[in-house]
C-alpha cells in the first residue's frame, strides 16, 4: 500500500506528494529508533550489565540481600575470634629427591598428569564445544542438558573453574569465569533449586575460583548466591529446607523438612563460613553454627548414640524419628564437613571436633566391618545399621562407591585430632576401595554391592561352601551381589586415595591411582568425552551418556593432584569441600 499511495501522488500532487514521503521516512526511522530503545530497555537493564574488575558482569535482577526476612534474628553469633591454633600437619613433609631415581621418577608422573590433564581437556573442549551454559554435556549424543533443581546455573561451567586453574589452563579459567559472572540466579525455569546441589557445586565453585585467582568479579558472583541461598534459612527455626523455592522465600513461606537427607540440609558450613571470613558479614556463619548447635544436641539422643540418622524431621527439630544410619548416600557430608570446618575455622571452634570423635566411636563399633576373603585382605568398609527396638543395631554388610570418602576423612580427622589410630583405620577402608576396584571385569568398583563379613575386625577363615551357596559366584571371592553395578564417574575413591598420598607420603598410592585411572579411561571414553557406564561387570561397556559436573570438579582434578607436587594445593593451606574445591584455610 505505501508504494502504491506514493505512486498516486507524485502524478496528481508532485509537491505533496515528497513531503508525504519524508513524513513516512521519518516515521520509519522514529519508528526504528523506538524499537531500538525498547530492545535496550528490556534487553539490558534487567541484567544490570557492568563493568566489574575487568568483566562484562551482569547482576543478578533480584537483590536479595534486600529481602526483608520473614523470621528476623536479632544478634548473630559471630565467627570465632583471636589467632587461628598452630593445628597439627596434616600434610606429609616431602622433601625433593634429585636423584636419578627420583628424577626419572617426576619424568613419569609428568607423563601421566599429561595424561589426565588430556581428558580433561578433551571433555572441556566438547562441553564448551556444544554443551557450553548448560548443566552438563552428553558426551555420547554430543548434546547440552541441564539437571532437574540445578537452575540452569551451567553446572559443568562453575564446577570446572577451579580444575582449570589448577592444570594451568588460564586462558581457558578466565573464558569460563567470564561466562560465570553473568549468571543471573534469578533467570531460570525451576521454581526451586536444590539447596545443598547449588551450595557445593556453585557457591563453593566461585568461592574456590576465587581463593585461587583472587579474581574479585568472582566473590561478588558468589556474594550474590550466597545472599540467596542465605534466605533458605528464614524459616520458623531457622532450619533449612531440602528445596529453595524462590516463592516461599520471597513471600516468608517455608519450612523445614519432615523426611530430609541429613547431608542435604548440614552441609553448608564450610562454604557459608569462607563466606564469612571473605565478607566479614556474621550472617552466613550465624545460620550455619544454629544447624551445628542442633546436631550437638542431638548427637546423644538418636536410635544410634553417636551418629546421626539418614532422614531429619527438622521441621520439628525431632532427630529421633528415622532409625536408619550410614556414611553412605544421604547422609556422607555431614561427617565429611565435621574435620573440614575445625580446620577452616582455625580449630576456633571445638564443637567439630567433639562431634567427630563421638561420630567415629559409633562408626568404628557399629559400622565398620571387615570383608571374608580368601587371602584375609587386611581391608575395611562401612555399612549401613538399621536399629529396631527388640534387637537393636543391625548391621548389613553393604558397600557403596560414594562410601569412599570415609578413608579420608579418617585420615583428616587423625591429623588434627591427634589420634593415630584413625590414620590406619582410613588407610584399611581406601585400599578396600581400591580392592574393589581391582576385582570387577573393568577395574571399576560398582555403585552398590553386599559383601560377606567376619564377626569382627580381625581376619576371619574363608568360607567356600557359604560364598557357593548364597553369592553370585559370578563375583571375584568376597562379594555377594552387585546390586548396582554403574559407574557414575564418580570421585570418592580417588579422592581418599590422593589424600592417603598426601598425608603419609606413600608413592603405593600414586600407583593405584594410576591404574584406576587407566581403568576409568578405557571403560567410560566416548568419541566427544567420558561416559557414565551401566555395569562394571562387563568389559565392553554400554554408555550411559551422561558426564556429571563432578567429573570435571572432582575426579580428573583429584587424578591430576596425586600425579602432581605437592605444593600444589597443599592441604595445610586448603580445604576442599565436597566438591573439591579449594578453600583458603586461615594462617
Amino acid at each position: 500500500m505505501f508504494i502504491e499511495d506514493v505512486e498516486w501522488q507524485l502524478r496528481q500532487q508532485p509537491q505533496h506528494a515528497m513531503i508525504a514521503i519524508f513524513r513516512r521516512r521519518t516515521r520509519v526511522v522514529v519508528a526504528l529508533l523506538i524499537v531500538l530503545l525498547l530492545y535496550l530497555l528490556v534487553g539490558l537493564v534487567p541484567e544490570h550489565r557492568d563493568t566489574l574488575f575487568g568483566f562484562t558482569y551482569v547482576r543478578t535482577s533480584y537483590d536479595w540481600s534486600k529481602q526483608p526476612l520473614e523470621y528476623p534474628i536479632s544478634e548473630y553469633v559471630p565467627l570465632p575470634t583471636g589467632q587461628p591454633l598452630p593445628l597439627p600437619k596434616v600434610q606429609y613433609a616431602f622433601t625433593a629427591d634429585t636423584s636419578p631415581q627420583g628424577v626419572a621418577r617426576e619424568e613419569v608422573l609428568a607423563e601421566r598428569r599429561a595424561e589426565v590433564k588430556a581428558a580433561f581437556v578433551k571433555s572441556w573442549t566438547s562441553y564448551k564445544n556444544v554443551g557450553f551454559g548448560y548443566d552438563e554435556l552428553m558426551p555420547v549424543s554430543g548434546k547440552g542438558t541441564d539437571s532437574p533443581g540445578f537452575g540452569g546455573y551451567g553446572a559443568t561451567l562453575v564446577d570446572s573453574l577451579s580444575t582449570l586453574w589448577i592444570m594451568g589452563l588460564k586462558d581457558e579459567f578466565y573464558e569460563a569465569a567470564a561466562a560465570a559472572v553473568t549468571i543471573n540466579w534469578v533467570d531460570t525455569r525451576d521454581t526451586s533449586i536444590n539447596f545443598f546441589e547449588t551450595t557445593i557445586r556453585h557457591l563453593g565453585g566461585l568461592l574456590g575460583a576465587y581463593d585461587l585467582s583472587l579474581e574479585t568479579a568472582l566473590l561478588e558472583k558468589a556474594i550474590e548466591l550466597g545472599d540467596m541461598l542465605y534466605m533458605a534459612y528464614d524459616t520458623p527455626n531457622h532450619m533449612p529446607p531440602f528445596w529453595f523455592d524462590f516463592d516461599d522465600a520471597k513471600d516468608g513461606k517455608q519450612v523445614a523438612g519432615y523426611h530430609d537427607p541429613s547431608a542435604a540440609v548440614t552441609s553448608s558450613s564450610l562454604e557459608f563460613t569462607r563466606l564469612a571470613q571473605l565478607t566479614g558479614d556474621n550472617k552466613y556463619y550465624d545460620v550455619i553454627n544454629r544447624v551445628t548447635l542442633v546436631l550437638d544436641e542431638w548427637q546423644n539422643q538418636t536410635a544410634l548414640p553417636g551418629m546421626w540418622p539418614t532422614y531429619f524431621d527438622f521441621a520439628q527439630l525431632q532427630l529421633n524419628s528415622d532409625s536408619s544410619f550410614t556414611l553412605g548416600a544421604l547422609a556422607d557430608s555431614l561427617y565429611e564437613y565435621l574435620p573440614k570446618t575445625y580446620a577452616i575455622l582455625g580449630g576456633l571452634e571445638p564443637i567439630y571436633e567433639k562431634l567427630y570423635r563421638g561420630a567415629m566411636d559409633t562408626v568404628i563399633k557399629n559400622l565398620l566391618f571387615r570383608p571374608m576373603t580368601p587371602n584375609q585382605d587386611d581391608i575395611l568398609f562401612t555399612g549401613n545399621v538399621y536399629v529396631s527396638s527388640d534387637v537393636g543395631p543391625r548391621l548389613t554388610a553393604e558397600g557403596q562407591h560414594l562410601a569412599c570418602f570415609v578413608g579420608g576423612m579418617f585420615g583428616l580427622g587423625s591429623k588434627l585430632f591427634n589420634i593415630p589410630e584413625h590414620l590406619e583405620i582410613g588407610e584399611k577402608i581406601t585400599r578396600g576401595c581400591v580392592w574393589a576396584y581391582d576385582a570387577m571385569p573393568t577395574g571399576i568398583m560398582p555403585e552398590i554391592f553386599s559383601l560377606f563379613k567376619c564377626d569382627t575386625l580381625e581376619p576371619c577363615d574363608w568360607d567356600e561352601a557359604t560364598w557357593e551357596s548364597e553369592a553370585n559366584t559370578q563375583l571375584t571371592k568376597g562379594f555377594k551381589t552387585a546390586r548396582d553395578p554403574r559407574y557414575l564417574l564418580r570421585p570418592e575413591a580417588i579422592e581418599s586415595v590422593f589424600l592417603m598420598y598426601r598425608m603419609t607420603g606413600n608413592s603405593e598410592y600414586q600407583e593405584m591411582a594410576w591404574r584406576m585411572f587407566q581403568a576409568i579411561r578405557k571403560a567410560t571414553e566416548t568419541d566427544l568425552a567420558f561416559s557414565s557406564i551401566q555395569s562394571v561387570r562387563e568389559v565392553d561397556t554400554v554408555k550411559s551418556d551422561s558426564m556429571e559436573s563432578f567429573w570435571l570438579a572432582e575426579t580428573l582434578r583429584y587424578f591430576y593432584l596425586i600425579f602432581s607436587s605437592p605444593d600444589l594445593i597443599d592441604l595445610d593451606e586448603y580445604v576442599l569441600n565436597t566438591e573439591a574445591h579449594p578453600l583458603k584455610r586461615p594462617m
